[in-house]
C-alpha cells in the first residue's frame, strides 16, 4: 500500500501567502485613500460654511457692497481659510451679484467652495 500524505506543499503555502499579502496591501491602500478623502470633504464642508456665513452677515447688516473684489480670511472648525468676493452689477440697479470663493491658502490656488448670492439695496422703511 502506498500511503499518500495529505496536506499542502511548501509552494502552495507560499502562493497562498503571496495572494493574501497582495489583498491586504490593496485593502490598506484603499483605507489610506479614504482617510485622505475625509479630510478633503471636511475642508470643503467648512469652506462652504465660511461662504454662507459671509453672505448671511451681509444680508443681516443690509450691506450695499461696492463693486469690485474684496478679500479676507476666516476661521471655521479650527481651520483658517482665505476668501475672495467678486461683487458685480446686475441689469437691475437694486441688485448686486456676489460671487464668493473660499480657498485653503491665501495663494488662492485650490477653490474649496464657491457660492453666489444677490444683495438687495432695499429702500429705507417708513421709520428711516
Amino acid at each position: 500500500m502506498n500511503a499518500r500524505r495529505k496536506g499542502f506543499t511548501l509552494i502552495e503555502v507560499l502562493v497562498a501567502l503571496a495572494i493574501i499579502s497582495i489583498a491586504l496591501m490593496s485593502a490598506l491602500r484603499a483605507a489610506g485613500q479614504g482617510t485622505n478623502n475625509v479630510g478633503e470633504l471636511r475642508s470643503r464642508l467648512l469652506a462652504g460654511w465660511v461662504a454662507e456665513n459671509l453672505l448671511a452677515e451681509q444680508r443681516a447688516r443690509a450691506d450695499w457692497l461696492p463693486l469690485g473684489i474684496q478679500r479676507g480670511t476666516a476661521r471655521e472648525g479650527g481651520l483658517d481659510f482665505a476668501w475672495r468676493e467678486d461683487v458685480i452689477a446686475t441689469p437691475n440697479a437694486a441688485f448686486r451679484r456676489a460671487d464668493v470663493q473660499v480657498f485653503a491658502t491665501a495663494e488662492e490656488l485650490h477653490t474649496l467652495a464657491h457660492l453666489t448670492g444677490f444683495i438687495v439695496n432695499a429702500p429705507p422703511g417708513p421709520g428711516g
